[in-house]
């Protein structure tokens, strides 16, 4: 379904904080939820854990330096730019931030383009990167995980859409569907599209865009129908921005620090990740981002992709 020019331009002004988060530089002071403080310090009592440290592979330990290929500047809360264009914070931020110091360790890291990351981390680039990447199994082939957060997969349509939860791709036949592209939400779609042309039905359009900033804009001008992307941050733009409505939920995933596969360095970030869980900072940091729902008991390394 489909809105007018209006309610088309009226969300393209709404969700303009969002839109210069995504980009990077300059994101608007008023995009940040009411209430939180993006600059609240809740990683600097973080001390070492010698447990955790001993399991670190040599070269790092001694280097002293957790090198981090970073996806900064997709909307909050995961990781996004203050309005100085030079400061980055989120969940990502911080939760590397209180693991290198569970490891006793300094953090090096690259902002890179998400989809760029993951391929980068077999050269030795990166010791690790992050970017809210989902573990699945097809990833999983090639990429260890560490887990420390609980995401999801959902549908945001403009406000004047009234349908129901969209539990079915199905539900999508004819339509354009907006996502990111490299990510599991485009990887849902397309193996999934076939489900319309099984029943006699129209397959819906995927459109992939590289940068947040560009897929928020398309659904405001109505040149896709909905948009699929991550629980959390659909949740805290439809905060923000009345103009955007979360469907609902379509599917959870474990999120986690990626890692060349067969990586000495997973069971260090999954120990450290743990004791975070147990000295109480994990609750702060999530809290602080208001993502408390999405807490993991304790980390893993490469489980099952949920179902």
């Amino acid at each position: 379904m489909r809105t007018g020019h209006r309610a088309a331009t009226a969300l393209a002004v709404l969700l303009s904080g969002i839109l210069l988060a995504a980009c990077g530089p300059a994101p608007d002071p008023d995009a940040i939820a009411p209430g939180l403080d993006p600059q609240a310090d809740v990683v600097s009592g973080v001390g070492r854990s010698e447990a955790a440290a001993a399991l670190l592979p040599a070269r790092v330990r001694d280097g002293g330096v957790l090198r981090i290929g970073r996806s900064v500047g997709g909307a909050p809360p995961t990781a996004f730019y203050l309005a100085d264009g030079s400061t980055a914070v989120g969940l990502d931020v911080d939760m590397t931030e209180a693991v290198a110091r569970k490891l006793g360790l300094r953090v090096e890291a690259q902002d890179a383009a998400f989809e760029t990351i993951l391929p980068a981390l077999g050269s030795g680039k990166y010791d690790a990167g992050t970017g809210n990447f989902g573990v699945t199994e097809e990833r999983k082939r090639t990429i260890d995980f560490a887990t420390y957060v609980r995401d999801g997969q959902g549908f945001a349509v403009r406000s004047g859409d009234d349908r129901g939860p969209i539990t079915d791709v199905t539900a999508l036949c004819g339509q354009t569907v907006g996502t990111a592209k490299g990510t599991t939400f485009e990887t849902t779609l397309s193996a999934r599209s076939h489900r319309c042309t099984d029943q006699g039905r129209p397959a819906y359009r995927v459109e992939v865009f590289s940068e947040s900033s560009a897929l928020y804009s398309a659904l405001a001008q109505g040149k896709v129908d909905a948009i699929m992307s991550t629980v959390n941050g659909l949740r805290y733009a439809a905060t923000q921005q009345p103009a955007l409505r979360l469907t609902n939920e379509f599917r959870s995933l474990d999120v986690g620090f990626a890692l060349p596969k067969g990586s000495p360095l997973a069971p260090a970030l999954q120990a450290a990740v743990n004791e975070l869980i147990r000295d109480g900072s994990y609750a702060r940091i999530l809290g602080k981002w208001g993502v408390s729902a999405s807490a993991i008991g304790e980390s893993q390394v490469s489980p099952p992709e949920i179902h």
